[in-house]
């Protein structure tokens, strides 16, 4: 109790500047326009008709943003499958998960913003959802709203449990509060044994936590189609033997070193396409100056694309929209993913890794350290020091086709069998409903 109401005076004391930093943002940028008001329990009257809907057991499932809508897709697809009257609930903390969400979780009933952790605003929604089950995807720990799940009668069941090296140390150092909080939590799956030793480390009892595999290799195989790889070539204005180099997920001092090598690039190999995909769209103004600086006045924006422009044949596109990274892989003769050059920790490799694409990339992957190390066990990793490097390793990949389309396959088939885990997911759930005896006849929202 002392904790919490520490906590609960830091976010008093954190609302005032928040609120005001927030605020200007948006009165600036349109930025938080749409999720601002959903924060603090304001809910239009249509999503509350919709809340207030029949359906048994109700399950929430929270997904932070964009990679985590990815993993609860799959998952949400696997209980729709269980508990086919259930009444299922998506939640995103940021305005372009929700976009994604409303791309991939077509199994949810309801999209809703995940609202900030103060008591008396998490009560108000939580009342409104009436969850049997509150799922949480991946780690996203917020005191009052686990409390406040388990004072109503929901059981709070963690799934892709995941802890990346600087969340870990985050968490630990201050381990003495997070301990308590995590016996709010009554059963974690995580995805690897690695994450559920951290867990554990953090204080959650052994007994509750479960490996049961990343659910992200489900959401991706699901997704890849012929079909779609024609579409967005056609799209693009790409023929079926062009070759392309995808740069994603890119952050700020990669592009700079992509364009590079793909100049070099163009002096022996002049057909080849250029897509950038910044990991951040709201660079893209910086980063089409950098194309432009580094001697390339032929870029298209896919924003231009996507509001009737036809492409003409430009050499670099730039996507400056949410949602079509997974799609642009598709058309990549070769791909840098990154956040690895610079220490971000990386980014997520198997998106391209389910094309059948070799990916690679740079030093700095330690937030996805397995899905590294199973690409790099196939073949289909490959890192790389430095643009000087990347340079190299792409010329020697375009030399020999045979090799390139051998590991691109292994990377496929990784992804592929490793399929299963959002079925797993959905079973750990189902159990804990279980196990609460959930009387989903007499549970109403209010």
């Amino acid at each position: 109790m002392f904790w919490s109401g520490v906590y609960n005076a830091f976010l008093l004391a954190a609302a005032l500047p928040g609120v005001t930093y927030y605020g200007l943002k948006m009165l600036l940028t349109g930025k938080y326009r749409r999720s601002l008001g959903p924060k603090f329990g304001q809910v239009s009257p249509a999503l509350r008709e919709k809340l207030k809907a029949e359906g048994r057991p109700r399950i929430w499932v929270h997904a932070v943003s964009v990679g985590e809508v990815t993993a609860a897709a799959p998952i949400l697809a696997a209980l729709r499958v269980r508990f086919p009257q259930a009444l299922l609930v998506l939640s995103t903390s940021t305005e372009t998960g929700q976009e994604m969400a409303k791309r991939l979780a077509t199994a949810a009933d309801c999209l809703i913003y995940y609202p900030l952790d103060l008591p008396r605003v998490v009560r108000k929604v939580v009342n409104l959802v009436a969850p049997d089950l509150f799922c949480l995807v991946e780690t996203e720990l917020w005191p009052n709203f686990l409390r406040i799940c388990r004072e109503q009668g929901a059981a709070v069941v963690m799934v892709n449990g995941r802890l990346s090296p600087r969340s870990f140390s985050r968490y630990r150092a201050t381990r003495f509060f997070w301990k308590g909080v995590l016996t709010d939590i009554e059963t974690a799956g995580m995805i690897s044994r690695t994450d559920a030793e951290k867990l554990a480390d953090l204080g959650m009892d052994p007994g509750r936590i479960q490996v049961l595999g990343n659910a992200k290799y489900d959401g991706l195989a699901s997704r890849v189609s012929p079909e779609l790889a024609k579409e967005t070539a056609l799209r693009l204005g790409i023929g079926p033997e062009e070759p392309v180099f995808v740069a994603g997920s890119t952050h700020e001092g990669e592009e700079a070193a992509v364009l590079s090598v793909y100049g070099r690039l163009l002096q022996e190999r002049p057909d080849f396409r250029l897509i950038l995909v910044p990991r951040h769209i709201e660079r893209a103004p910086a980063v089409a100056e950098l194309v432009r600086q580094a001697g390339f006045a032929d870029c298209l924006r896919m924003s231009e694309i996507l509001a009737g422009r036809k492409p003409a044949g430009e050499r670099i596109i730039l996507v400056d929209v949410i949602g079509e990274l997974f799609k642009v892989y598709s058309l990549a003769t070769i791909v840098f993913c990154g956040g690895s050059l610079v220490p971000k920790g990386g980014q997520n490799l198997l998106e391209a890794a389910a094309w059948g694409k070799v990916v690679l990339h740079g030093p700095h992957m330690e937030d996805f350290r397995d899905e590294q190390a199973l690409l790099a066990e196939a073949g289909a990793g490959i890192p790389v020091r430095d643009g000087d490097e990347l340079y190299e390793k792409v010329q020697e990949l375009l030399a020999d086709p045979a090799r390139l389309a051998q590991l691109g396959e292994a990377g496929r088939l990784v992804v592929a069998k490793n399929r299963g885990a959002a079925h797993r997911y959905a079973a750990l759930i189902a159990d804990v409903l279980r196990r609460n005896q959930c009387d989903c006849a007499i549970k109403a929202p209010t």
